[in-house]
């Protein structure tokens, strides 16, 4: 499994690329920004995209998908159903945008060659905010920051779900290298020892 990270955007959102080395089959995380640079990055690889993968449905990690669809349009596209339909100034409606969206949410998984993607629904940033686990591999969207949260106080935000997702993950066994939404990556078990918002969600 290899993972590179693109930052884009004005607000800086990291945009994963996942790949199965065995299969040379990838998935791209949150392409917030910049499609055609993605597009450039998806054909220097040598990979076969197969998914297009959101966390959740705030405009700094969906702004490039309707680019990225018309260049690919049979790549399917997965969001959490809650923030599909949301509007406003964060939002970008991407039932909207795109016809033939797909939804996941709790308990599903998506096959990438060798590997297994599953998906945690982790509201709290947003209503249809999810993490997804792959390997050693944890992408939790904007729900968790080195050292710190995503913010609740946006429109479908609630800290009592946030509080419940974060100690969903924190109670998650092993440890798993953090890709989060924007910043630097950690790891999990980082995280649970350092990481304020996680301790409190543990007691």
């Amino acid at each position: 499994m290899k993972v590179i990270t693109t930052v884009v955007g004005s607000l800086q959102t990291n945009c994963y690329l996942l790949i199965d080395e065995e299969t040379k089959l990838a998935a791209l995380i949150d392409p917030g920004d910049e499609a055609e640079r993605l597009l450039a990055l998806v054909k220097s690889e040598g990979v076969t995209l197969k998914y297009i993968l959101l966390t959740h449905g705030h405009r700094d990690h969906t702004l490039a998908v309707p680019a990225l669809k018309k260049a690919l349009p049979d790549v399917p596209v997965y969001i959490g159903e809650a923030d599909a339909h949301s509007t406003g100034i964060y939002h970008y409606p991407m039932a909207d945008l795109v016809p033939d969206l797909k939804y996941y949410g709790e308990g599903d998984s998506l096959p990438l060659g060798s590997l297994t993607i599953k998906v945690l629904a982790t509201p709290g940033h947003t209503l249809g905010g999810v993490t997804l686990l792959v390997g050693d591999a944890m992408f939790p969207g904007d729900t968790l920051f080195a050292g710190s949260m995503g913010r609740t106080d946006l429109p479908g935000g609630n800290d009592a779900q946030m509080l419940a997702s974060l100690r969903r993950l924190a109670q998650i066994e092993g440890d798993y290298t953090v890709y989060p939404g924007h910043m630097n990556s950690t790891t999990l078990a980082r995280e649970k020892a350092m990481n304020p918002y996680l301790r409190h969600a543990l007691r």
